[in-house]
């Protein structure tokens, strides 16, 4: 018999780095019973921190997926009449900017999420980014405001950040009692009840207690404002609010905070320090009362590959299996792991199942269900559930895995591009090899990491989304796969564009005894009117004075010659071709020689039409005290920033400006400098842009000077 799906929750932890992500999560592994004592992010015994990077360097990198289960409704923990027990699937995911690509494809597979915000720093750059992710991917959620005990924290201020920069609707649902070394329990404003700590057995039990006199004043305000938000949000309850707002039972507050949560209408908010073992039983009952389960979501919907259609899948095991694979993993044991999201159907070890992408059938050997880097191995999995499989041969981020006979592909995933690079190569001659396969395992977990041989220099040379993705990179290659490697000082990911209309003719002519080589072709090259990436082929060939079964060749030829830019061998970003006249020969033509035609062509017309290179901008905001302001913006005025504005948050300064990412090598460092180790910096990929003429000239002549 199928289990019931209401019972399964499917949830990911997101947040700004160091708000408190893996703690939260191991608190909760530490109530659920699956640890019994807590693993600290600072001691690097968190149980999801299981990389020994990530123990170093307290910061989470890959996400990991954890199952447990959770008992709701309880009394004071224990279990009633009422009380059922819940499954809930957790994926903890990073915050750091580099790994956007761990928390976007995790958002990708989960029904609903808790957002953690600390209560000093309120709503930072990234958890701007994860928010948006969230929205993007419609994912319900949940706010938790953690580290109430910490100096300077403030609820409040917190929820008006949520506001104004999320532009969310959040509704608290619990008030703080006390805060900074004060904090010691919540107004749950559904009850209207308070709630303190014990603080022996590290709030493990807590009472019940009327609420505190001096707050009442701020209950009875953000109780009213709980009150409005659900009536507001439902019809009936709008009714019973006009005539005796106090006839409005918890149990139909309940169940219209829920409705809204799954609609996100709005985003309840809760409160505690997770590191204080406070407030965290009260997240998990939110994550089940008000998160939705598999079958409140619309089923999924997808592509039938045959016929273009689209279909769905509803999470019930009578549908077709249809899975999702959303992360890979080398496990130095059991080989290549592969994360999939079951949306239908149900699967079992040893069964086969057929991937869209490659075409092939895959038998899947075994099953787990993870915790962390522990497995459990399981017999089956059915639909609504994350597990992990064993025994791909070809997998990667976002295939879609079905039933052979119903096949279906969900919607992948977008990748950003890497824009940082390094040069690299072995320390000892006889690791290369070794090298060649850390890197074929990297890139196949990794979809926003790169490699490729420059054909010119023989170098290998690998790009990533920021100086501390390919730290970590280079850091995974020593410890996991015992290869040392030099590596060249980084290097910006460059692109060309052309700004301006050419027409060119390319005659291509070959003879050499025997028969010749002959293409003629007149275009028009210039940049794209939409902005879009790739290139636009126009054929206007009219008359058949290029044969049909030609044209693919001379697009291809231009297609090829757009990894190479005529400035300095940079990418081209988007230009447009418009082929509109030229001529053939009978014997000497053929696919080949209009092919080089176009190759040709692109290098000559491209240099006459005005090409200029391009930079990665990326946007920083710096967290600095008042008296390091100046020095601050003078650096980035230095490093050619432009402001983009100022504003203070909690006695320090957050100051914003666009700055080009060949500036910032070291950037964190300098920073450390100037402001005695006071300031803090966040930096995100924002666009590209033109390189002033001066420093365009000297990276030209400098990427020809390597290359002479």
């Amino acid at each position: 018999m199928a289990r019931d799906l209401n019972y399964l929750r499917n949830i990911g932890i997101m947040a700004h780095i160091d708000a408190g992500k893996t703690t939260t999560t191991e608190r909760i592994l530490y109530y659920t019973g699956i640890t019994h004592k807590i693993g600290e992010v600072h001691d690097g015994a968190a149980t999801t921190d299981w990389m020994e990077q990530e123990q170093e360097r307290g910061i989470t990198i890959t996400a990991a997926a954890i199952t447990t289960n959770w008992n709701y409704p309880t009394v004071q923990g224990d279990a009633t009449p009422d009380t059922k027990s819940y499954q809930i699937n957790i994926i903890d995911t990073p915050g750091h900017v580099d790994f956007t690509v761990e928390v976007e494809r995790s958002l990708r597979v989960l029904d609903g999420a808790v957002a953690l915000f600390c209560a000093v720093s309120g709503v930072e750059p990234q958890s701007e980014t994860v928010w948006r992710q969230a929205d993007k991917y419609k994912v319900p959620r949940i706010c938790f405001v953690n580290k109430m005990d910490r100096a300077g924290a403030d609820f409040y201020k917190a929820v008006k950040e949520i506001k104004e920069k999320l532009g969310a609707k959040p509704v608290p649902l619990q008030i703080p009692i006390g805060a900074e070394e004060n904090f010691k329990g919540v107004v749950d404003l559904v009850t209207n009840e308070a709630i303190i700590w014990n603080e022996e057995d590290k709030g493990k039990t807590y009472k019940i207690i009327p609420v505190p006199a001096d707050l009442q004043d701020d209950v009875n305000e953000w109780r009213q404002n709980l009150i409005e938000s659900v009536a507001e949000y439902d019809d009936a309850l709008l009714e019973k609010f006009f005539d005796n707002p106090d006839s409005i039972t918890k149990e139909e507050v309940m169940a219209a905070v829920r409705k809204a949560v799954i609609d996100m209408s709005f985003s309840p908010v809760l409160c505690g320090s997770a590191f204080k073992n406070k407030g965290v039983q009260a997240l998990l009952d939110a994550v089940v009362a008000y998160l939705p389960s598999p079958l409140d979501l619309p089923p999924v919907e997808g592509t039938n590959p045959d016929t273009e259609q689209k279909e769905i899948r509803r999470p019930t095991n009578d549908d077709p299996f249809a899975a999702l694979a959303f992360k890979i993993m080398t496990d130095p044991f059991v080989g290549r792991l592969c994360f999939m999201r079951v949306y239908s159907g149900k699967l079992e070890k040893g069964s086969y199942v057929y991937n869209t992408r490659t075409q092939n059938k895959e038998r899947i050997s075994r099953l787990v269900q993870m915790h962390a880097n522990k497995q459990n191995p399981i017999d089956f999995v059915e639909a609504g559930d994350i597990c992990a499989g064993v025994g791909f041969k070809d997998i990667k981020t976002g295939d879609t895995l079905v039933d052979e006979n119903h096949k279906i592909v969900l919607e992948s995933m977008s990748f950003p591009e890497p824009v940082i690079g390094y040069a690299i190569e072995p320390k000892k001659q006889a690791d290369q090899d070794k090298l060649g396969m850390a890197l074929a395992k990297l890139l196949e977990e990794d979809p926003t990491l790169r490699a490729f041989t420059d054909q010119e220099t023989g170098q290998t040379i690998i790009r990533g989304m920021g100086e501390l993705h390919l730290e970590i990179i280079l850091d995974r290659m020593k410890r996991e796969f015992k290869v040392e490697v030099n590596q060249g000082p980084p290097q910006v990911a460059y692109k060309e564009h052309f700004t301006a209309k050419v027409e060119h003719r390319e005659v291509y002519k070959k003879q050499t005894g025997g028969r010749g080589k002959f293409a003629d072709i007149v275009f028009e090259l210039g940049p794209r009117e939409d902005d879009k990436e790739g290139l636009e082929f126009v054929n206007e060939i009219v008359g058949g004075v290029i044969p049909k079964e030609f044209i693919p060749a001379i697009q291809k030829g231009f297609e090829n010659a757009m990894k190479n830019g005529v400035l300095a061998g940079f990418p081209v970003t988007g230009f447009k071709v418009r082929l509109f006249h030229g001529s053939y020969h009978d014997v000497d033509s053929d696919s080949l020689s209009f092919e080089l035609a176009a190759t040709i062509g692109f290098k000559e017309a491209g240099a006459k039409a005005k090409p200029k290179l391009l930079e990665p901008i990326m946007s920083v905001e710096v967290v600095t005290p008042d008296e390091f302001t100046g020095p601050v913006t003078g650096d980035l005025n230095r490093r050619r920033g432009i402001m983009k504005g100022m504003d203070s948050r909690g006695g320090a300064q957050v100051v914003k400006a666009d700055v080009p990412l060949s500036e910032l090598f070291g950037y964190v460092t300098d920073l450390r400098t100037i402001s005695s180790g006071r300031a803090s910096a966040s930096l995100t990929f924002s666009h590209y842009a033109e390189v002033p003429n001066n420093i365009a000239e000297a990276v030209v002549a400098q990427v020809k000077g390597s290359k002479g």
